[in-house]
């Protein structure tokens, strides 16, 4: 009598394989994050101890979505104490830069074998190429929800600008303008809060891209800062009417300095710093002016006339708390952004299109909006209550 023949299912055995590596990862973190809420009590639950700093007051929930598949982890809550947890953000720093990684892979023409050898180091195992292509899906689907996703709170500063790269058309290359925003939120947190192609900084792309933001909940909105982008007042104005609009003082300094001979840039520069430097907005506005004379007595005209014109915008943060003053006044903010976005942007040189460029820029983004960046306070936002 011939034996039986054993047939398995293979999806369903893939299928259950899946659930048992979300469940294992899912036991994992919340083992992990009990663990890590005793070290920071200083005690065992229950445990009475004179090292005691809180205590434990239960737990709530929040979804967190792994390449494993989506996870439930419960939080420990902490009386006495708020419980700040290391290991969810290097998990998830771990999983965003694998998820970087294969974008970035693609982008660079890096072929299917070579990247299913780097795979290999990144999960432990070779994947197929159909793998590599549904893996760099994905990368993409979770970095585009992540794009999208809704802003369901206040931001009172925002910092906005733009980044060049290129990209190829038609056998000849071109610039493309990936437009960046960030928001200090009403708790005082720094958020990545827009990326968007911009083909040029154009009035119409800036307000596409306000309204874009807009659109997905931006509001509260006290004060915009950026470079004076061609279109970019305007722009805000029409969206944010409420607003106000604050040339970033960094880059009103280039401008006033591109018009001045490299020998005397120095002693220039000097002068510029000291408008900002003063107590007040009148003593600024007074300093602004002796500065614009002084330049036109050392026959500067060009530059005399660009602080003329321009000191009475880069002044708009006088309005606010003083503690504010030097956070909200430059650009700064963004800048490290930008630089981190060249130094992954480098690698791959030439972009296919501007989708490809965005989604890289907003993997990189991403990747350090979800680290140590985002999870420092950066300004006490309850100083624009009074």
């Amino acid at each position: 009598m011939p034996e039986p023949i054993v047939s398995l299912n293979e999806e369903s055995l893939k299928a259950d394989l899946r659930e048992l590596v979300r469940r294992t990862v899912e036991e994992m973190l919340n083992g992990l994050l009990d663990e890590e809420a005793d070290d920071l009590v200083c005690a065992e639950r229950y445990e009475r101890t004179a090292d005691r700093e809180a205590y434990r007051a239960g737990h709530y929930e929040r979804k967190l979505t792994t390449t494993s598949g989506e996870v439930a982890i419960r939080m420990p809550k902490l009386k006495g104490m708020r419980f700040t947890t290391a290991i969810i953000e290097r998990y998830r720093r771990r999983e965003t830069s694998v998820e970087e990684a294969m974008i970035e892979m693609y982008l660079a023409g890096v072929s299917t074998r070579r990247i299913e050898d780097v795979s290999e180091i990144l999960w432990g195992s070779s994947v197929s190429a159909a793998t590599v292509s549904n893996l760099n899906e994905k990368a993409f689907a979770s970095v585009e929800e992540w794009r999208n996703r809704p802003l369901d709170r206040a931001y009172p500063y925002v910092y906005v600008d733009g980044i060049y790269l290129k990209r190829s058309w038609g056998g000849s290359y071109e610039n493309v303008a990936v437009m960046v925003a960030i928001g200090v939120n009403d708790d005082g947190y720094r958020e990545v809060i827009g990326a968007a192609e911009g083909f040029t900084e154009s009035a119409e792309c800036w307000r596409e891209f306000l309204s874009w933001l807009k659109s997905r909940g931006l509001r509260g909105v006290r004060m915009f800062t950026g470079d004076k982008a061609a279109g970019m007042v305007g722009s805000i104005a029409e969206v944010f009417p409420g607003a106000a609009y604050q040339r970033c003082t960094v880059h009103f300094y280039r401008n006033v300095l591109s018009k001045v001979p490299k020998s005397k840039r120095p002693k220039v520069a000097a002068m510029l710093k000291a408008i900002h430097a003063m107590e007040s907005r009148e003593a600024s506005e007074a300093k602004a002016l002796e500065v614009a004379s002084e330049l036109e007595k050392s026959k500067l005209g060009e530059a005399a006339k660009v602080v003329r014109e321009g000191y009475a915008e880069t002044l708009t943060y006088t309005r606010f708390p003083r503690e504010h003053w030097r956070r909200i006044r430059t650009n700064n903010a963004i800048e490290r952004l930008n630089r981190e976005i060249r130094r992954r942007t480098r690698v791959v040189g030439t972009f296919p299109d501007g989708n490809s460029a965005l989604m890289l820029v907003t993997a990189r983004l991403k990747y350090v909006a979800e680290s140590e960046w985002g999870s420092r306070r950066y300004l006490d936002v309850t100083l624009l209550e009074g």
